[in-house]
């Protein structure tokens, strides 16, 4: 099954959503872990997100996934019968 252009993106944009979500905590500091504390908000808000570089290495590791992903589709290694012989459903 050859996939097009618009799979390719839906894919790579949900791979890169998943991969925000998991890359958002790394590195955060609460405000009360700095002493920073801004009255009327909360103490566990961070004190700096530093959303760019989350952005670029969520980028970053979402394209090295879908790379791997694309090169084991493309060599025969990620494919419906290979997946559903390895989890024991009958095709």
């Amino acid at each position: 099954m050859i996939y097009s252009i618009s799979t390719g993106f839906a894919i790579y944009f949900v791979l890169w959503w998943i991969v925000l979500f998991a890359v958002l905590p790394f590195g955060v500091r609460s405000q009360m872990e700095n002493g920073e504390e801004i009255a009327g908000t909360d103490p566990g808000a961070p004190s700096a997100a530093r959303m760019g570089r989350k952005l670029l290495w969520t980028t970053a590791i979402s394209t090295v996934i879908f790379v791997a992903g694309m090169m084991a589709f493309r060599g025969g290694y990620l494919n419906v019968e290979r997946l559903t012989q390895l989890m024991g459903i009958p095709l």
